[in-house]
């Protein structure tokens, strides 16, 4: 018996190839059957979804969709449409989509960065241990030591003037947001700038760009809302 459902995988995510012949409830219930036998397969991918072989009503794509969400993990960013002249805006889209849900969400490391070891990624990124003397931390997002942060930090790597840098203990060897370097101990180049006096107390801290200058302050909630996400 041949199946009215074929998933097949293309370069930017999978193509449902429905038999135009088979009734709807059919093959929505093959639909559900076939994702959920895949389910281990794509676990928590985010990918596109073209639907082939049969041409679906705009609430009937929604339908298949919503069997898809309830049947697996699958995140479906956008709908391509199988014509070659539009792949490359489907393919633009998708990549876009993409960097867009991977800066909002971040990840995390868990562990001590040591000396010579390199972290970089294309989001915000949470570490949950010790940046030492260097290590280096490279993220076009923002960076979050939950820890102390002794080495060197690149926070909004692709040119995010918005970008900030937190950490338990903040005493960098050097960090940077977009363009602006700052070191320590302070340089004639671009200095830290600090609006309260240093206490013998470790304390969060928050390093962000203000006027071109790298500025370092206390965690507050005062801080934290002039902060631009």
């Amino acid at each position: 018996m041949s199946s009215s459902i074929v998933i097949k995988g293309n370069p930017y995510g999978v193509s449902v190839i429905i038999d135009d012949k088979a009734p709807m409830a059919e093959l929505k219930k093959e639909l559900a059957v076939k994702f959920k036998e895949a389910s281990g397969f794509f676990r928590d991918a985010k990918m596109a979804i073209s639907f082939e072989g049969k041409k679906l009503t705009d609430e009937q794509q929604r339908e298949f969709l919503d069997i898809i969400a309830a049947n697996s993990d699958v995140h479906i960013v956008c709908i391509m449409e199988h014509d070659e002249e539009k792949e490359g805006r489907f393919k633009q889209t998708l990549e876009d989509t993409l960097l867009e849900m991977n800066q909002a969400t971040g990840q995390f490391y868990k562990g001590n960065l040591r000396s010579g070891q390199i972290l970089e990624t294309e989001t915000s990124v949470i570490v949950v241990g010790d940046v030492n003397p260097g290590a280096h931390v490279v993220s076009k997002g923002n960076v979050i030591v939950l820890g102390s942060l002794k080495g060197t930090v690149f926070a909004g790597a692709a040119g995010n003037t918005s970008a900030f840098i937190v950490a338990l203990d903040m005493e960098p060897i050097q960090i940077r947001i977009a363009d602006i370097i700052a070191k320590a101990p302070e340089t004639k180049e671009v200095r830290f700038r600090r609006r309260e006096k240093e206490t013998a107390v470790k304390e969060p801290k928050i390093a962000f760009l203000e006027n071109g200058t790298v500025c370092i302050e206390q965690v507050s909630k005062t801080v934290l809302n002039e902060i631009k996400l």
